[in-house]
């Protein structure tokens, strides 16, 4: 299948200062005919259920007969969280409740009126029609308010997409990656800057978030709750630590345009 990268120029004005051009602002684009085949770099396969708050977005531009992909975490039965560079289009196809991200057990549509992306970091919200919560379709939890200052440094925690494998196609089939929270210092000795805002995971065995896993959920192992926004990765997803927004930064944030709070 042939794939070609979308840079969303939005994102790059919603970065903090620094040379983040390595953001996942570049965005994997597929036809609508088609499903994206092929993973989170050096991911494992996920089991049904291990992570029923992920969704996966088609994001589409009207007129056009292509999707770029990302992912969301479910906060609420109409909310979901995801990155404000996959929310600068027309709309999103979210799909719920299967590992195949495409083939969800049903998706919704939902326009940009119903998007809030945060007005200087790449956080954003989408206000979905009401969804019933099973065994493979379900919440996950913020951190608490009291937890608002936490860096977690040295937390495990699991993150899960649909986005690009080691092979250079997209997963079909949700991946996994187990990997411990750094802190902004180590991250920054690749990077040379990292956001107060931003949050990264170390690249042990090669595990990365690569395009595609935008917007995707970070959650911690131990008390799972819903630490970090999938965000940016090193060129090529390979060699660097992964890149998240922290949400922990953004509780009043959520608790004011959605009434979510812990």
């Amino acid at each position: 299948m042939k794939l070609f990268l979308l840079t969303f120029a939005a994102a790059l004005a919603l970065a903090s200062a620094g040379p983040f051009d390595f953001r996942t602002a570049q965005l994997p684009r597929v036809t609508i005919e088609e499903s994206p085949e092929g993973r989170i770099v050096n991911g494992y396969p996920a089991y049904e259920g291990k992570a029923p708050y992920i969704v996966g977005l088609w994001i589409r531009t009207d007129g056009s007969n292509s999707a770029a992909v990302g992912g969301g975490s479910i906060i609420a039965n109409n909310w979901v969280l995801t990155a404000a560079h996959c929310l600068t289009t027309d709309s999103v196809d979210i799909h719920y409740g299967s590992n195949w991200g495409w083939k969800g057990a049903f998706s919704h549509n939902v326009r940009r009126d119903n998007f809030i992306s945060h007005h200087d970091h790449d956080i954003g919200l989408i206000r979905t029609p009401w969804v019933d919560f099973n065994h493979l379709v379900n919440k996950v939890a913020l951190p608490s308010f009291n937890e608002e200052h936490d860096r977690f440094t040295d937390t495990w925690a699991v993150a899960c997409g649909w986005g690009g494998m080691d092979n250079g196609n997209l997963a079909e089939y949700l991946q996994c990656m187990d990997v411990q929270i750094i802190s902004n210092s180590e991250c920054a000795r690749t990077y040379g800057a990292v956001s107060d805002q931003d949050l990264c995971t170390r690249a042990s065995d090669g595990h990365s978030v690569c395009g595609g896993d935008s917007g995707g959920p970070l959650v911690t192992h131990d008390n799972p709750r819903l630490v970090g926004v999938i965000t940016w990765a090193i060129v090529g997803c390979h060699g660097g630590p992964s890149g998240y927004t922290r949400t922990t930064d953004y509780l009043g944030w959520i608790r004011d345009h959605t009434g979510i709070s812990y």
